[in-house]
């Protein structure tokens, strides 16, 4: 198992609404820049916080199963599936495009959380109904467990299930404890660190992250991978499982194929 470390350089940074909206991207669109560009069916995930008060005017998605899920604030949402739908912290939403959608989002002042974009199969996704649904903080099942904290946020027990293969958790390590799980073969751990110091060892290698570096874990086998808090504090992790590799045509393969398709026509 490898591990790999992202600083905040090797992300990409950017902004919203005159600056009122500020974005730091683990994964970036394609051609932004960022180190890593996708891990399997984790498209792109971008951390958000609202300077001041921030409005997204409407804008389209297609295809994608989008979430985003609140450390802290409050979000209006509305749509054109004729959705009006407000979002507190610890909650989340998810947005499944299919054949296309538009939203638009207000941000209250402090509001910060993550849009996170999962690639299903487009081929069939892009002609899917879309849908809307949302989660409050207590939806969530959460377990204590050896000093540590972990809610499931996507897949496993969480009530939110998307078609992309992901499961997703946030996880908070207490000081001096070590939250250890194993990632099965041919699958890959993204994580983003929060809060705290932490120490990630596999069998064959030991690395720490800072708050705000991003982590990729990327098995060849199955194999058990610890992080630990240190520093003397808490450490919270967000934890994303996807398959290393994406098991069907891409995102720009099959854009490229609907457009050798329309040249031929």
């Amino acid at each position: 198992m490898s591990i790999r470390i992202y600083s905040i350089d090797q992300q990409v940074a950017s902004q919203f609404d005159e600056g009122r909206l500020v974005e730091q991207k683990p994964i970036g669109f394609p051609g932004e820049g960022s180190a890593v560009e996708r891990v399997g069916t984790l498209f792109y995930w971008a951390w958000f916080q609202a300077k001041e008060d921030a409005y997204l005017p409407p804008h389209p998605h297609r295809g994608f199963e989008i979430i985003s899920y609140l450390l802290e604030g409050h979000i209006q949402h509305q749509d054109t599936l004729g959705t009006e739908r407000s979002l507190k912290t610890g909650s989340l939403q998810v947005m499944q495009t299919g054949s296309g959608v538009q939203h638009s989002e207000k941000y209250e002042k402090g509001t910060s959380g993550f849009q996170i974009w999962f690639e299903p199969f487009l081929g069939e996704a892009n002609y899917a109904t879309p849908s809307y649904s949302d989660y409050q903080e207590q939806d969530f099942p959460v377990e204590t467990k050896d000093g540590c904290t972990i809610k499931s946020i996507v897949g496993g027990s969480s009530p939110v299930q998307l078609v992309a293969d992901a499961k997703m958790w946030d996880v908070t390590v207490s000081a001096g404890k070590a939250f250890e799980m194993t990632i099965p073969d041919g699958y890959s751990i993204a994580g983003l660190v929060i809060e705290g110091q932490s120490t990630w060892c596999s069998f064959n290698e030991t690395r720490s992250a800072e708050p705000r570096e991003f982590v990729v874990c990327e098995g060849d086998a199955p194999g058990l991978l610890r992080m630990e808090a240190d520093g003397g504090e808490d450490s919270r992790l967000i934890l994303i499982q996807v398959p290393s590799v994406l098991p069907y045509p891409s995102y720009k393969e099959v854009k490229i194929r609907l457009k050798v398709n329309k040249e031929t026509e």
